[in-house]
């Protein structure tokens, strides 16, 4: 009885150390590079847009500051389709890591999300918003020969029932929803064509009577916002920004909104943007999470109304 009790225990006793290597083992394990490494590799900036649109200029803009800060190559993917549904859902089912981002904007958080029957994501859940850029903002201009020099005078024009002709980025755009939110507040009609106006205001072949920054252009001094003109809610820029799947490391985050606001100091850094009018503030990730949100409050109802009337 005594030498089977002690054979007992002495397998009992292997039994416990066979666990306690076990359990070392799987401590000391390898894990995962810890975010403070970040990045070890390439980054990439998806565009939801060709070549050469704006979505396009932000991310070469913010991959050139990205490899020079960071010492590691940044490149853009165009990913153009659906209104940029394609490249930001995209974006939304990469592995949160922190080598793939977005240059997210009006259009592809705010508005194309509601237009669109099916969209692929959801613009708060599927994303860590990272940090604000800014945008330019929306401009209403006239032809010369169409006799009117404010906006006044086109509002007269419109309820006299002069038809009226306008343009704008296209169907579904902060332009589209703009105008269409202007015509019923003010009771005129409005019939959309399509272009693009700063190059033609420069030009002195357009006559600008509004624009929808927060405040006057320092191009155009002269130039009343709609806030100056008592339209204060038609205060609006088609901003971008940058954004990257949900789940995004808090240190990750914290060091490319860091990185983005000192891009946004750089002297000509600023004078591209200011020569195209680019309206830009600095928030942190949870601001810019928030003006998202209340973006999509803002623009959710105007779009559905105004898509759902065409």
């Amino acid at each position: 009885m005594t030498i089977a009790k002690a054979k007992d225990t002495v397998e009992d006793r292997m039994k416990r150390l066979a666990v306690a290597l076990v359990l070392g083992a799987v401590c000391i394990e390898p894990v995962a590079a810890p975010a403070a490494d970040w990045p070890t590799r390439p980054v990439r900036i998806i565009a939801p847009s060709t070549p050469g649109g704006a979505a396009d200029m932000f991310g070469r803009l913010l991959c050139d500051h990205f490899s020079e800060t960071f010492r590691k190559r940044c490149f853009v993917e165009n990913r153009a389709g659906a209104g940029g549904l394609i490249g930001t859902a995209a974006t939304a089912q990469a592995a949160p890591d922190g080598y793939t981002l977005t240059t997210s904007s009006t259009a592809y958080h705010v508005i194309a999300p509601v237009v669109s029957p099916n969209p692929g994501f959801d613009p708060m859940k599927d994303f860590t918003h990272i940090a604000y850029i800014g945008g330019p903002p929306n401009v209403f201009v006239v032809n010369p020969g169409f006799g009117v020099r404010s906006l006044k005078e086109l509002v007269e024009l419109g309820r006299r029932g002069q038809p009226i002709d306008y343009v704008s980025p296209g169907v579904g755009t902060l332009g589209h929803l703009l105008a269409e939110t202007f015509a019923q507040k003010t009771g005129i009609k409005l019939t959309m064509t399509w272009t693009s106006a700063l190059t033609q205001i420069r030009a002195g072949k357009v006559i600008p009577i509004a624009v929808t920054s927060n405040a006057r252009l320092a191009e155009f001094p002269d130039l009343p916002t709609f806030k100056d003109l008592g339209y204060g809610d038609l205060t609006a820029v088609s901003w971008f920004a940058l954004s990257g799947p949900a789940g995004l490391p808090n240190d990750i985050t914290a060091r490319l909104n860091s990185a983005v606001a000192r891009m946004l100091e750089l002297p000509e850094v600023r004078r591209r943007l200011d020569r195209d009018a680019v309206e830009t503030r600095v928030m942190s990730s949870d601001e810019f999470t928030k003006f998202v949100a209340s973006e999509i409050d803002k623009w959710a109802p105007v779009a559905r109304r105004v898509m759902q009337g065409n």
